[in-house]
């Protein structure tokens, strides 16, 4: 499969480049929504879909005030999902399926621009997304997904992926996509395993923020650990995933890239080296 990897939102918080320590650095005082679109066997697939025209349009009422407030994203419709698809030449109907690491705002917002998808999630996202706790509330809009969707919720043992659990997502065709559960930042987030033709990607969504969290040591802003504490819904399991990440993404595995949803300066590096 081939695979492009798409900015599909900027978020511009005041004051990020200087709590990540990214003052000089225009790419990192960003914050990017890293999205897949694979071209596969039955059509196009992506991974994740950042915010939406929708959103952008109307960010206030499909997005929050809070997060409209704090996040500012940057109302440029050309960075959406559909926009950049459109302008490769394809139309909405050509994306046949739609796999998310997880139902946050920034990560679903795309969902209505694609109506026809199949859209794959676990289970346990799915439930909370539905029936969210209180605190919850805030990270799920449900105008996301008021279309028919159509889900396709996964759970089960799934098979071993690199000492990790993987569910298959489009079993009957040659496209290797799995969900790879990793929950604590959701009750139900998952990393997603995709197998292109330079090797494997696992697109860890939000296990992890930065991408010296991956290194050993891990070398990370105060910042980061600060927002990831105030965002996850279980800490405990948030931080033994991101140690479990970190030795797949330490052991060299030939032809494995880790990159989580969120750190502008690895998608740079991927899109630079084209994959």
């Amino acid at each position: 499969m081939r695979v492009e990897h798409l900015n599909c939102a900027c978020l511009c918080p005041r004051g990020w480049p200087w709590l990540v320590g990214a003052a000089a650095d225009t790419a990192m005082g960003e914050i990017c929504c890293h999205c897949l679109l694979i071209h596969g066997e039955e059509g196009l697939i992506l991974v994740d879909t950042g915010l939406g025209r929708a959103d952008l349009r109307a960010p206030v009422q499909r997005l929050g005030r809070a997060f409209t407030a704090i996040a500012r994203p940057r109302r440029d419709e050309t960075l959406c999902a559909i926009d950049q698809i459109e302008a490769r030449g394809f139309r909405a109907s050509d994306v046949r399926d739609i796999v998310l690491t997880h139902l946050d705002l920034d990560h679903a917002g795309g969902l209505s621009d694609f109506p026809q998808a199949r859209v794959h999630v676990h289970a346990a996202e799915h439930a909370a997304a539905m029936h969210p706790h209180w605190r919850e509330r805030g990270r799920y809009r449900s105008c996301q997904w008021q279309h028919a969707v159509r889900w396709q919720l996964h759970d089960g043992a799934g098979e071993d992926w690199f000492g990790l659990r993987g569910l298959k997502t489009l079993p009957g065709t040659s496209d290797d996509v799995q969900l790879v559960p990793l929950p604590g930042h959701t009750r139900g987030h998952c990393a997603v395993a995709v197998r292109a033709a330079q090797g494997w990607l696992l697109h860890a969504g939000d296990a992890y923020f930065h991408h010296g969290e991956m290194s050993d040591p891990p070398q990370r802003p105060a910042a980061i650990e600060a927002l990831q504490g105030l965002l996850n819904t279980d800490r405990g399991l948030r931080l033994a995933n991101r140690d479990r990440l970190r030795t797949l993404a330490t052991q060299a595995i030939a032809q494995m890239r880790v990159f989580c949803a969120h750190d502008a300066l690895e998608l740079a590096r991927l899109q630079a080296a084209g994959g």
